[in-house]
């Protein structure tokens, strides 16, 4: 059984859960903007983990080494909005239907371009979230 010091406080929770829906909603928006076919190359899902692997890696610099960032800024952007933003489950599902269309080679293609440039784009973040906001 978790403490009581342990377990998060309700602003914890509504910046996680805010932040979620913002994500969420954002993800379906680029969805509706860039629908793709059953067994063709799923845009939308790689737009939103690549980008979110940025955003990350840009979140990743800014609060390294940062103190007084506040205390909510973490699991708001990246527990809520990105974890909401980004999807694995979405990339296994069209991994999965472009080997059902008999198209193994997009399917492997498709999963390692999303983690090859998801890495880029961690590294690319924090790179240039280091540069843009230099520690103390």
């Amino acid at each position: 059984m978790a403490s009581a010091a342990a377990l998060p406080d309700a602003r914890m929770l509504g910046a996680v859960a805010v932040g979620g829906v913002l994500g969420s909603l954002g993800r379906w928006g680029v969805g509706l903007a860039l629908p793709h076919a059953v067994g063709a190359f799923p845009w939308s899902t790689f737009v939103v983990n690549v980008s979110g692997a940025f955003a990350m890696g840009l979140l990743v610099a800014y609060l390294v080494d940062r103190p007084g960032v506040h205390r909510l800024a973490r699991p708001f952007v990246g527990v809520g909005v990105l974890g909401g933003w980004t999807t694995f489950s979405a990339l296994a599902v069209d991994a999965v239907q472009l080997g059902a269309g008999h198209d193994v080679q997009l399917a492997v293609l498709y999963v390692a371009a999303t983690f090859l440039v998801g890495t880029l784009a961690v590294a690319a973040g924090i790179l240039g979230g280091r540069k843009a906001w230099p520690g103390p």
